[in-house]
């Protein structure tokens, strides 16, 4: 499936469970050119109650990671088709790691989520910004996000600058996803390097609702915004500022299957 280019290998988890999966195996599903190729591999089963179902998230180098908006949004679509948790247009309760959010499938290949409050964006003591750059500030949407505001983002070395980022003692020991955004004639645009992947990817869910605090944050915006993702699609991220965070944070986005096989 993907979400606005973040792709994933979605597997039913009542036919296959996490633990029979070594980080090997995921590593070699999520490989581009010998296996199938994705940013990670997500399992989706049944939830702890009559209209819930339940993700689980690896990245594609195998590591677990708590919480990721595009596989939520995807997940949500398969959900429904699967009969899990609730139908096409009905509210579920998706269960993560990181929390149980509301969402739903809203139309064919889109969906919708209810994010938890987000506190409000904080800039990092120590972390220095180079040519390009204009400022950071650090969110935690599920998963830290350093979000860094450019001139342009196409003009990024994304794999040198976003690995330096990530890896940048002021955000140690855990590292930071690190979403790249600029204003242009299409509006907002952004980029980003992934922890887990340790490359681009080519849409952040959770990055985007990030990014759309931090918009806020600097008076560059206000919610509700639209965020065009590094594979040409809109994330949009809704939410109201209430005593130093965000609440009612929505993000909307693709959740679209691309093909169904059988993993052997």
């Amino acid at each position: 499936m993907t979400g606005s280019g973040n792709d994933f290998v979605m597997v039913d988890a009542r036919v296959s469970a996490p633990a029979e999966w070594t980080p090997e195996d995921m590593q070699a599903v999520c490989a581009r050119g010998t296996g199938i190729g994705a940013d990670g591999v997500v399992f989706v089963g049944p939830g702890s109650h009559s209209g819930a179902a339940r993700m689980i998230y690896y990245n594609a180098d195998g590591s677990h990671a708590a919480m990721c908006g595009n596989a939520a949004l995807c997940s949500t679509t398969l959900a429904a088709h699967l009969g899990l948790g609730a139908g096409a247009g009905e509210a579920m309760d998706l269960e993560t790691d990181a929390g149980t959010y509301r969402s739903r499938a809203t139309e064919p290949g889109r969906a919708e989520l209810h994010l938890s409050a987000v506190d409000t964006p904080n800039a990092v003591p120590g972390l220095k910004v180079g040519p390009g750059e204009r400022q950071a500030l650090l969110s935690r949407v599920g998963v830290p996000h350093l979000i860094v505001l450019v001139n342009d983002v196409d003009a990024v070395a994304l794999q040198e600058r976003g690995r330096a980022l990530r890896f940048d003692r002021a955000i140690a020991p855990d590292g930071a996803n690190v979403n790249f955004i600029s204003n242009g004639p299409q509006g907002w645009r952004m980029r980003t390097y992934e922890r887990g992947i340790e490359g681009e990817t080519l849409a952040c869910g959770t990055g985007a609702v990030g990014a759309g605090c931090a918009l806020q944050e600097w008076g560059l915006g206000s919610l509700p915004v639209a965020i065009r993702t590094r594979g040409g699609g809109i994330l949009a991220v809704r939410a109201t500022k209430t005593d130093g965070r965000y609440d009612e944070v929505w993000l909307a986005g693709e959740g679209r299957m691309v093909f169904r096989g059988v993993i052997t």
